[in-house]
C-alpha cells in the first residue's frame, strides 16, 4: 500500500514538474509598430511579412508580404515611425532579418525573387536601395519565410512538419540539416506516430501558423511556432525538436495561420491585419 502511494506521489510530482517546465508564462503587449497607409490607399498591403531589429542602428524594420510596391517601414527603439509614408519593400518580401556577419538587413523574397539586402542611409538608417545577393529559389517553397540563426550563420525555413537550414554565406541548403519538430510534444512524451498525407507534408499540422517560425536564441528553446488554436507561442529545442516551453498570449491577441508572426529585439510580434500594425509581446 505504501509503495503504491509512493508511486502515485512520484507520478504526480513528475507531472507537476513537466507542467512547470513547459507551462511557461503569460505574455503582455509592450509595443506597437503602426504601418503606413490605409486600406483605401493604392498598394497598401494586407499581411505582415516580418520584423527585424538592427542592433547598431537601434531601429526596427517591418515589411508587408505580397508585392514589391507594398509598404516598408522603419521605427526607432520606442516604436515611432521614422520613415516616409511612400517607402516600399522594393522586393516581394517574405523573410526579413539582421545578418550579424554582413551587418545588413537582409531577407528572402517570394519564390524565385532570391535573397536580398538593403543599403541603408548612413545617417538615417532608412533603406536607400536594395541588392539581390543570391538569385533564384533558395528556399523550400514559394511562400517560405526565412529567419536568421546567428550562432550557426544559417537561414532557417519552416517546410511542412520540418525546419530546413540554408547557409547564409551562399544560400545553399545544408545537407542533412532537416530538423523534425515534434509538434506539441515534450521529450518525455516521445515521438508520436504520425499519419502522413500529401497535405500534411506540404502544410504541416492543423492549428498552427504554417509559414512562419522564429529564432529567439534561448538555449534549449530556440525555435518558436505559433499555435493559433490555443493562442500560444510554443518554443522547441533546436537539436531535439521537442517542445520545451509554452508562452501564453492574451485572449485578445490576433493570430493568423500564415505570415504575421515574427521575433525581434526580445519581443514576439503579431501583425493585426485590421489595425495594420505589428503588436509586440514580451
Amino acid at each position: 500500500m505504501k509503495k503504491t502511494l509512493l508511486l502515485i506521489l512520484m507520478l504526480m510530482c513528475g507531472t507537476m514538474l513537466l507542467h512547470a517546465q513547459v507551462g511557461g508564462r503569460s505574455l503582455k503587449k509592450v509595443m506597437e509598430l503602426k504601418m503606413p497607409k490605409t486600406v483605401d490607399d493604392d498598394m497598401p498591403g494586407t499581411r505582415g511579412a516580418s520584423v527585424a531589429w538592427h542592433p547598431l542602428k537601434k531601429q526596427y524594420y517591418a515589411s508587408f508580404a505580397g508585392n514589391a510596391e507594398y509598404p516598408h517601414a522603419v521605427f526607432n527603439a520606442t516604436g515611432k515611425r521614422v520613415s516616409a509614408d511612400d517607402l516600399t519593400t522594393q522586393v516581394d518580401t517574405r523573410g526579413l532579418w539582421y545578418n550579424t556577419v554582413s551587418k545588413k538587413i537582409s531577407g528572402n523574397g517570394y519564390g524565385s525573387n532570391g535573397w536580398f539586402n538593403y543599403t541603408l542611409d548612413a545617417k538615417t538608417g532608412i533603406p536607400a536601395e536594395y541588392n539581390i545577393e543570391f538569385e533564384g529559389t533558395n528556399q523550400p517553397n514559394d511562400q517560405s519565410v526565412g529567419i536568421f540563426n546567428p550562432l550557426t550563420k544559417e537561414v532557417l525555413f519552416l517546410n511542412g512538419f520540418d525546419i530546413v537550414a540554408y547557409n547564409a554565406a551562399d544560400a545553399k541548403e545544408k545537407e542533412n540539416s532537416k530538423i523534425t519538430l515534434h509538434w506539441g510534444r515534450t521529450k518525455s512524451q516521445g515521438i508520436e506516430e504520425k499519419k502522413e498525407t500529401e497535405d500534411d507534408e506540404q502544410t504541416g499540422p492543423e492549428g498552427y501558423n504554417n509559414t512562419s517560425i522564429i529564432y529567439n536564441g534561448v538555449a534549449g528553446a530556440e525555435i518558436g511556432v505559433l499555435n493559433t488554436d490555443s493562442k500560444l507561442i510554443e518554443l522547441y529545442n533546436i537539436k531535439t525538436g521537442f517542445l520545451a516551453q509554452r508562452l501564453k498570449l492574451p485572449s485578445d491577441a490576433v493570430v493568423e495561420s500564415s505570415f504575421n508572426f515574427a521575433y525581434a529585439n526580445g519581443i514576439y510580434w503579431l501583425f493585426n491585419i485590421a489595425e495594420r500594425k505589428w503588436e509586440g509581446y514580451k
